[in-house]
């Protein structure tokens, strides 16, 4: 290894990258360096001997999450340890026993439950729109991730809201027909394969022995997201032992609609009398004035840490808050802000626009474009799948294997020249803007490469980047949803919609729905590094009235400018 994984750690990081065996919580605040504590624990434990490496198993939740597991632990020297989702490393052991313990091919993996869902109808002789199709894939999960049967299932369904135009009979009835569907066609869907890992391990002890001997040391990113289906999963993986280190936040759970519960990690301690529990709060990503904010609003909380800044260079400037009078009004207001940003030096990627629901996008992408101020949605085509981006990546691809007379970076500009790139950005906007900005991402990767980096390296890094979904910063202003925030960080960042019906959403009822729409806002302040600008319209749809979200007035504490008003 090059340098020793526990420098440039603080105190706490230190305490939890030291602490290598034995049931570990580290408990750790937005912005307080997780991944680093985690990633240079494995590596701490693997340069000591601790660890073989090969035995050990770091999970997560997201492909694109478990990419950055790797990378880090690849530059940490610790590259051979498994960095896997949930559902990665259950897939991997299930295609691995399945011949020896049922014989012949594991059964094929539904990329998605809709078109299904959909025939079930269809052969029921049932009307149901896509729309009612998407909340009925939901309702599946969140039954299966629970491990309810359709019996058990029914019980409960009587006090849930069901898809629109469809009963509680009806429901059950697409239900059974979808699970006879996908067992007449040796068909398993997301879920079936961590239902079929767990039955699997708690029925075959050989298999679970195996299981167990090759992976020792246990981690789990994100733990607040662990579902009960999950935790069931790792509990049969883990066994007897106890070498389990879990990180999350409590109060960024915001997924509980999909199964997640923070009840075991606020209960790790519980379960673990003899656990070491570290407490990461010192921030190192916003100022001040954020954080404070942050803390207001999450306080009393259950499992609520108290952030402290860690930068003290910058003044701790507070989130300012705007009413405007109608939506668009305030869409209008927010590009008008954004453009003030970006001639004041600020570069667009640096700047997001973050709200609750997808609807709201509309009306901020075509302010923005009226300015001619580019911007992008996350959630939206991914980088790699872009057309002129798969046009170079073949073309490349094809040039890494005949071999290119030029160097690496003047091939790739040829090829991007070739697409649309030009030095100059082309005046225009819409989607011969969007093609120059792909193509140009493409071309300062290659910039950024290390001298002497070949193209066969080059494009094998773009497919690991397109597998890990690692997609590279493109000059555009980032529109996102809050969930799809989540995890991601700017400098500047415009939180718009804190209005009541829009966050906390309308749907949400009862003190638990609302406790969520409250960490959802928490994640969306603490995704600002320097400034954070908050915003809400007074006018909904067709002139009606609206409150300001009840969750500004905690804001609003002591905020200086808090009503401040965008009249237009």
């Amino acid at each position: 290894m090059s340098r020793d994984p526990l420098a440039g750690l603080d105190e706490q990081q230190r305490r939890a990258a030291e602490t290598l065996l034995g049931p570990v919580c580290i408990l750790a605040g937005a912005g307080t360096g997780k991944t680093r504590a985690l990633t240079h624990r494995i590596a701490h434990g693997v340069a000591t001997g601790v660890y073989a490496p090969d035995r050990v198993m770091a999970l997560t939740f997201t492909t694109r999450a478990a990419g950055e597991l790797r990378g880090r632990l690849r530059r940490l020297g610790a590259g051979q340890v498994s960095a896997r989702t949930f559902h990665s490393a259950a897939l991997a052991q299930l295609s691995f026993f399945w011949p020896q313990l049922v014989g012949g091919r594991l059964p094929e993996i539904l990329p998605g439950k809709a078109r299904m869902l959909g025939q079930a109808a269809e052969s029921l002789r049932m009307r149901v729109d896509t729309a009612a199709l998407r909340d009925l894939a939901a309702e599946i999960e969140w039954r299966k991730v629970r491990r309810m049967g359709l019996e058990e299932y029914g019980r409960v369904a009587r006090t849930r809201a069901m898809p629109p135009g469809l009963g509680v009979d009806a429901v059950l009835e697409l239900q059974q027909r979808y699970e006879d569907l996908k067992d007449e066609r040796r068909q398993l869907d997301f879920e079936d394969v961590l239902l079929v890992t767990a039955g699997m391990l708690d029925a075959e002890r050989r298999v679970a022995e195996q299981v167990r001997e090759q992976y020792r040391f246990w981690v789990v990113d994100e733990y607040q997201d662990v579902s009960p289906l999950q935790q069931e999963l790792l509990e049969l993986w883990l066994g007897p032992r106890n070498d389990l280190c879990v990180v999350g936040d409590a109060s960024q759970t915001i997924y509980s609609f999909a199964g997640a519960s923070s009840d075991y990690l606020l209960g790790f301690a519980t379960r673990y009398p003899d656990a070491t529990v570290v407490r990461l709060e010192s921030n190192y990503r916003s100022g001040a004035g954020v954080l404070a904010a942050a803390n207001r609003l999450m306080r009393g909380r259950p499992g609520a840490l108290e952030l402290r800044a860690a930068r003290t260079d910058e003044p701790a400037a507070e989130p300012t808050v705007t009413r405007w009078e109608s939506d668009a009004a305030e869409a209008e207001g927010v590009a008008d802000a954004i453009a003030a940003q970006l001639t004041s030096g600020i570069r667009p990627e640096q700047i997001a626009v973050l709200y609750r629901v997808n609807a709201q996008a509309a009306r901020l992408e075509a302010a923005l474009a009226e300015r001619g101020i580019s911007a992008r949605q996350l959630g939206g085509t991914r980088f790699f799948e872009l057309d002129p981006i798969r046009r170079a990546m073949l073309e490349l691809t094809s040039l890494a294997r005949t071999g290119s007379p030029k160097p690496m970076y003047e091939t790739v500009t040829d090829v991007a020249r070739n697409i649309g790139w030009t030095v100059q950005a082309p005046e225009s906007q819409g989607a011969v803007r969007e093609r120059w900005e792909a193509l140009g991402a493409l071309v300062e990767l290659a910039d950024q490469a290390p001298d002497g980096t070949s193209l066969a390296q080059f494009v094998a890094e773009l497919q690991e980047r397109q597998n890990a979904q690692h997609e590279p910063t493109m000059q555009a202003v980032v529109l996102s949803t809050l969930h799809g925030a989540k995890g991601l960080e700017w400098e500047h960042v415009h939180l718009v919609g804190l209005s009541e019906g829009l966050l906390p959403i309308s749907h949400a009822r009862g003190f638990d729905a609302i406790d969520e729409e409250r960490r959802l806002l928490y994640v969306g302040i603490t995704r600002a590094r320097r400034t954070l600008a908050l915003h809400w319209s007074a006018e909904g749809l067709r002139g009606r009235p609206r409150e300001p979200s009840r969750f500004l007035a905690e804001l609003r504490s002591g905020t200086p400018g808090a009503g401040r008003r965008g009249a237009r």
